[in-house]
Formats: structure tokens, C-alpha cells, sequence
């Protein structure tokens, strides 16, 4: 079977980016498929994590996001002229690749594997939500006409893959999806053969100074809890657009901001308890990943990722979206009681092996051989 996925670029040290290379790897090494992955901006940047050289890979070299370097009307010509040279190149290469299947992620390919994927099956995976990236109020005539257009896209695809049940009832029921399934992420578990012990007066943060992690929440309640347990630190492991923004309010608390790693579990099993305060989540890859190294889970119940990892009392602590208060609850819940640290800690790292690649992979497997049906 030969199985083509299409996608932006594999550039970014990102989780996405994780995800597919693993999948892709996964279903070459373990069921021989034939596996081809086709990036559109490239370049000449390194792919971050090792794929393997069973792996068809190949640019396009439409470098889309050129126009940006013009404004107003060269940059509209330039767009245009980059689309259509990305239609001819795409539907060239499925003629060359002819695919049995071909995934892709994003709007932009949807509607172009539409026009030339031939006999193949389309499926797309959801990496953003619903909601979030299509469903957002606009009067702009150019944006409503891109949101129809995407909508008309996602429907006529032969399956639309969600990571969530939340996700994917948004689909069913607001864009009519008649061929939607759920199948989770694969997740980079703990491999590095130890656990947090738990003792540590440490809490970790991963994720981006960005708005959508809800950093303004997160700076909120460590305040609180600093006022209840100063003895305890909150390491932050991420960088992004809005980090100088909280420097001073950060230099004022018992907070240590660190670069993102590439061993991120070792950093996991440094610290006692994870926090995640976003405002949104397509699922949450660092959520698993934390739970795999033994630590109970604190983080708001927001749409849609927490929820379909966290089971509320057992492994971590769901808590209603905004309470500041109830949040900090928690926490200190957890800095008083090595017990109950321990016993979630133990539970956590059970949950977070639903997401490993034997159990995620042959979900893809039986919808591979669904839609060939």
C-alpha cells in the first residue's frame, strides 16, 4: 500500500511535526507500507527529528510564505502565482507517487488533493480544532469565502480524522461531516527508564508564551500559591512572542523560565507536579508525555484535549475553565500530600500508555483497510 501525506514543513521543532514523522516511520517500519511525504516550504532547512530512510521524502519548493516579503497588490500576484504553481507541482507528483492514500493536514491541500488526488483515498487529520481555526465570526468577505470553501473541503474529504471526541462533534454537527472518526495522537512517551520520585518542591510548565497557553492564568495562580508554599518553584520550559512581556512579573516570583529541550523527560522527572493552563487545545501532546514520567496532572477543562487524557480524581485534577482559585486549590492539594502525589503519579503513567505507537498505530491500520473497502 502506498500512503502519501502532505504538509506544510517539517522544519519546526514542533509537535506536529513529532507526530507525523513517528507515524510515518511507524507505518513504514512495522507494516511495510510504502510511505511518501511531500513538504511545500521546505527549503533548505533540516528535518529536526530522524526519519527513516524508508521514507519517500520531497519538497515542492513553493516557499508560500515569500509574499509576505511584498504588501497590498504584489502580494495577493505573488500568492496567486505560488498556488497555481503549487497545484501543478502537487497534482505531478500524485501522477508520479499514484497513491493509494493521502493524508493531509491542512486547508490549503484539502482543497487541491480534492482537485487531483485520482483514485486515491483523501483523508484529513484535524490538528487544529474546529472552533478554533474555521469557526471564528468574521464579515470579511475574502475570509467568509475561504472558510466556505475550507468547510466544502473537509466534507468531501473520504474520512476527516479528529483527536478528540469534542473535536470531532463539532464537525458532525456543525459542518455536517457525514465520515468522521477519532484516533489520538501518537505521543513521544518516557523512554529514559525512570520516574519521578515525586519529592521534589519543583512544578513544570511546557508550552509557548503565548496567549492561547493562557500564561496570564498561569502567572495568576503561581502568584497565589507562592503566598501559600514560597518554598516551591515553577520551572517553565518554552520561549515565544510574548515572553519579555511577563520578564518582570517572572523576576518577582520563584519562577524559573528555561529553553525548550530536546529531553524533555528528563526535565519531566525533575519536578512533581505538571500544570497546563491553556485556553484551547487541539489535545495536548506535553499532557501524556508528562503523565509518562509519573506526574499528576493539574490543568483547566478546556475545549477539547484535557478532557480525553485527564480522568478527573485519578490521574490529575480537571479544573473549570477561568477558576483561578479552584486551580490553586489543587495544587496546594498536591504540595501537601506525598501520598496522593504518588498515587496519581502511579496512575498517570498507566493512562499515558493509550498513547503509545502499538496502540495508536493499528487504529490508522483499520481505517486504512476501511476506506480501501
Amino acid at each position: 500500500m502506498k500512503i502519501l501525506y502532505v504538509y506544510q514543513t517539517l522544519a519546526r521543532y514542533g509537535g506536529v511535526e513529532r507526530v507525523l514523522v513517528d507515524k510515518m516511520n511507524y507505518l513504514t517500519s512495522h507494516y511495510g507500507y510504502e510511505v511518501y511525504i511531500l513538504t511545500r516550504d521546505q527549503g533548505s532547512h533540516q528535518i529536526p527529528f530522524p526519519l527513516d530512510e524508508r521514507v519517500h521524502y520531497d519538497d515542492l519548493g513553493i516557499r508560500l510564505h515569500t509574499q509576505y516579503a511584498y504588501k497590498g497588490v504584489r502580494r495577493l500576484w505573488t500568492k496567486i502565482k505560488l498556488q497555481c504553481l503549487y497545484e501543478h507541482r502537487v497534482s505531478k507528483k500524485i501522477k508520479e507517487i499514484k497513491p493509494d492514500i493521502i493524508i493531509g493536514t491542512d486547508v490549503m491541500p484539502a482543497r487541491s488533493l480534492l482537485r487531483h488526488k485520482g483514485r486515491a483515498k483523501l483523508i484529513i487529520e484535524s490538528h487544529s480544532m474546529y472552533r478554533m481555526t474555521y469557526a471564528e465570526p468574521t464579515k470579511n468577505p475574502i475570509k467568509l469565502f475561504l472558510n466556505f470553501m475550507a468547510f466544502r473541503a473537509y466534507r468531501k474529504a473520504d474520512m476527516l480524522v479528529s483527536l478528540t471526541e469534542g473535536d470531532a462533534e463539532d464537525w458532525r454537527k456543525k459542518n455536517h461531516n457525514k465520515r468522521v472518526c477519532v484516533i489520538p495522537n501518537v505521543v513521544n512517551l518516557n523512554t529514559t527508564g525512570r520516574l519521578s520520585d515525586l519529592s521534589q518542591k519543583d512544578v513544570i510548565f511546557v508550552g509557548r508564551f503565548a496567549k492561547l497557553k493562557g500564561i496570564p492564568f498561569l502567572m495568576e495562580i503561581w502568584k497565589k500559591v507562592q503566598t501559600r508554599h514560597p518554598d516551591w518553584t515553577l520551572n517553565i520550559y518554552g520561549d515565544g512572542e510574548d515572553k519579555e512581556k511577563y520578564a518582570d512579573i517572572i523576576s518577582s516570583l520563584n519562577i524559573i523560565v528555561h529553553q525548550p529541550t530536546k529531553n524533555i523527560h528528563e526535565e519531566y522527572c525533575k519536578n512533581s507536579i505538571f500544570l497546563q493552563t491553556s485556553i484551547s487545545e487541539s489535545f495536548s501532546l506535553v499532557i501524556p508525555e508528562a503523565m509518562s514520567c509519573g506526574l499528576p496532572v493539574v490543568a483547566f477543562d478546556c475545549p477539547y484535549g484535557p478532557r480525553d487524557i485527564i480522568t478527573e480524581g485519578k490521574d490529575g485534577f480537571l479544573i473549570p475553565q477561568f477558576d483561578v482559585d479552584a486551580f490553586v486549590d489543587r495544587i496546594c492539594c498536591l504540595m501537601e500530600n506525598l501520598e496522593l502525589r504518588e498515587h496519581m503519579g502511579k496512575n498517570a503513567v498507566r493512562s499515558s500508555r493509550r498513547y503509545n505507537a502499538d496502540s495508536i498505530m493499528p487504529q490508522w491500520q483499520s481505517l486504512f483497510s476501511k476506506i480501501q473497502e
